[in-house]
């Protein structure tokens, strides 16, 4: 007899996630989406994993033109800005530049949460502690962007004032991992796949990993934000767009292996050994246990210590999340 493990077994990952997360029945009694087309982005963090994956599953739920922009060389700042102008209509990102977004009135509503702990901390031998980094260089892409954000928010927890008592140097993240490896800055700060390849070439050492060290490892890095307008206007397709990200969440959480072979046949990464080492380090399996309101929270009083927001927490969450799809989803998906 052909079990339903073999059947799997035989498909791509895209007729696998089809099949391992099947859509619930209350998704068809559902009107159709409002709009057929949805826009992406693909970019080069490949902790985005989940919304490459979910790609046929978004057609499965009614999209007939489903688009990636390809943003792998622009700036750090591409995501949040093509949510903003509507350039795309929902997209994965990290949590701490949407909400400096959402501090300055910007149209974006965050959805739900998706995997902590991918960015982590690397630096020269001398720096050991956060505290260590008191004085010293660092490298990032840009300011504002995922880099930048995280780590000031990890210096201004530690009790350090990320715009006196560091220096920044904005470099691409293959020449900051240069000038780390010869020692000609302190730290650097990588998001999947960097991390894994900075290991792999034994560059520095890690002062924290944020899928093991609290309390980052407690809070999303990762979460689904939209275009506001998109949301209100086509909230049938927003609930069935986060749905099949969800979904794909789950494919990368509980078949790591076929997921990285889709990934790269797909031409989305190169490396297979390094998409699969991430897919199985990154708690992906975790978008129904934590809350993502607990992550803005955190976020934004972390940056407003920082000085880099002007709004309290609660605004930030007032005005910029939209939990009403998730929660709905919560229910459908039980895992």
């Amino acid at each position: 007899m052909i079990t339903r493990r073999d059947l799997l077994r035989g498909v791509g990952v895209a007729g696998a996630a089809a099949a391992l997360a099947g859509r619930p029945r209350t998704a068809d009694a559902e009107p159709p989406p409002e709009t057929t087309r949805l826009v992406l982005l693909q970019t080069a963090s490949m902790c985005q994993a989940p919304q490459y994956v979910a790609e046929d599953l978004l057609h499965g739920e009614g999209f007939t033109d489903v688009r990636y922009i390809d943003k792998r060389k622009d700036g750090p700042r591409a995501i949040a800005d093509a949510l903003v102008s509507g350039e795309a209509n929902i997209n994965m990102h990290f949590s701490g530049p949407l909400i400096l977004r959402l501090d300055t009135g910007a149209p974006i509503s965050i959805l739900a949460g998706v995997h902590p702990g991918c960015y982590e901390l690397f630096a020269i031998e001398r720096v050991r502690t956060l505290s260590d980094l008191k004085g010293k260089t660092i490298g990032i892409r840009g300011l504002e962007g995922p880099e930048h954000v995280f780590l000031t928010s990890m210096l201004a927890h530690v009790g350090l004032d990320p715009r006196k008592d560091v220096h920044w140097v904005t470099h691409p993240t293959d020449k900051s991992i240069a000038l780390l490896a010869e020692g000609k800055i302190d730290a650097f700060m990588g998001f999947p796949p960097d991390p894994q390849e900075i290991r792999a070439r034994k560059i520095g050492h890690v002062v924290v990993n944020s899928n093991l060290d609290r309390p980052w490892s407690q809070y999303f890095c990762c979460v689904v934000a939209a275009n506001r307008e998109f949301v209100q206007k086509h909230p049938i397709a927003t609930k069935r767009a986060l749905r099949a990200i969800l979904k794909g969440t789950d494919v990368c959480a509980s078949e790591p292996d076929r997921a990285s072979r889709y990934l790269v046949d797909s031409g989305r990464t190169p490396r297979y050994d390094l998409m699969r080492q991430m897919l199985k380090e990154i708690r992906y399996d975790r978008w129904r246990d934590y809350d993502p309101e607990d992550t803005v929270r955190f976020y934004a009083l972390r940056l407003r210590e920082a000085g880099m927001i002007k709004s309290s927490p609660q605004k930030i969450i007032a005005q910029g999340t939209d939990w009403r799809f998730l929660n709905e989803l919560k229910r459908e998906l039980k895992g």
